[in-house]
């Protein structure tokens, strides 16, 4: 009998690509019955599931209603909530669906979705390195944060994902525009910004997947491009069109201290954002308990271009959630190969490519 699972936000890039990386390991996993929902009348109908159902979003009380009715009608065996703002949510209420017997395979709720501020607040006063940083209350905290760090600064909204309201600036008078510009125009509150050190180095990503306390896998890439960059102020766009997979023991770790900052147990798949400062350290600008956006195609990428299943995240995961045995092993820091790139492009593909010989691999 196939194993019945229930994945939420597939119409986004990530819950799509956790979707294929499972399909991909399907005859792995014996067979997948998959229910898919999504907000998006549109995008849910790119990823390949059994049944698609469209969800209010997660701040309407009907959506946790509907996963309730959805896993009572499909007999729900394993519960997927991909974008960390349903994760949350379901993280909340797992007690709901624990009862139900349907599994989660969730970090706690303190650990999904925290603020910028406490990420930085946690994780000094755990000695992992973080940039200096300002809360914006009012005008004064923004002058005092120059005159405190000098310039260029960054300022970023203290909650969301993919650079959401981040910019750099020279002066104060530069962060002061972008507050009232953002405010003024109904994206933020006042009191929604705060301003870090700006960080002029690489730009680091570290995936780890934790069962229990324990790692079991990690790996760390560096992003190099992102898309549309040129028609974006920050010049950030979320999700890099092209990365590359790296070793470095600093990056390793420092993201596995992170996690252990923000989640002494951790339980579930975290992500971590690294920034390397002038003085060639690295310093992490956020820690949540999801998944990146790319973080399943990584491993559906290098499982399909070496033949081993044991490098698909989502294949691992999923069979720790369910509760099998571990057949792949535990404590891979480098889960990947170092040299290769992920190239990505809206209506061209994915590539994998490895610089050590040249070879490419279409993926998608």
């Amino acid at each position: 009998m196939p194993t019945r699972i229930l994945v939420t936000g597939i119409g986004g890039m990530g819950g799509f690509n956790f979707v294929s990386a499972l399909r991909y390991a399907e005859r792995e996993l014996g067979g997948l019955f998959i229910v898919g929902t999504d907000h998006s009348p549109y995008h849910i109908m790119f990823a390949d599931v059994d049944v698609r159902v469209r969800s209010p979003r997660h701040n309407d009380p009907e959506f946790l209603k509907l996963l309730v009715e959805l896993a009572g009608r499909y007999s729900i065996e394993f519960l997927h909530p991909h974008p960390s703002v349903e994760a949350k949510v379901v993280s909340e209420n797992r007690d709901v669906f624990l009862k139900m017997g349907v599994r989660l395979y969730l970090p706690d709720l303190q650990a999904i979705y925290p603020s910028k501020d406490l990420i930085a607040e946690r994780l000094r006063a755990a000695g992992v390195p973080v940039p200096e940083t300002v809360v914006v209350r009012d005008e004064e905290d923004v002058y005092r944060a120059f005159d405190a760090l000098g310039s260029p600064l960054w300022i970023r909204a203290k909650e969301g994902a993919g650079g959401r309201l981040s910019l750099k600036v020279n002066s104060p008078e530069e962060a002061l525009y972008w507050v009232r510009l953002n405010v003024v125009q109904g994206r933020a509150k006042p009191g929604d910004f705060l301003l870090q050190r700006y960080l002029p180095g690489r730009d680091v990503a570290y995936d780890s997947l934790w069962y229990e306390g324990r790692l079991v896998m990690a790996y760390a890439r560096e992003r190099l491009e992102y898309p549309f960059r040129h028609i974006s102020l920050s010049g950030i766009t979320g999700t890099p069109s092209v990365a590359r997979s790296i070793r470095e023991p600093e990056v390793d770790d420092v993201g596995r201290r992170a996690v252990l900052a923000l989640d002494p147990r951790p339980h579930g798949f975290y992500s971590v954002d690294l920034k390397q400062g002038a003085d060639g350290r690295f310093y992490v600008t956020e820690v949540d308990g999801k998944w990146h956006t790319t973080a399943p195609l990584w491993g559906e990428a290098f499982a399909r271009a070496y033949g081993d299943q044991c490098m698909n995240l989502a294949f691992v995961y999923l069979e720790l959630g369910l509760g099998r045995p571990a057949r792949c092993g535990e404590g891979r820091v480098d889960a990947f190969p170092e040299g290769h790139y992920l190239i990505r492009q809206m209506d061209m593909g994915v590539l994998l490519y490895r610089e050590s010989d040249g070879r490419v691999w279409k993926i998608r």
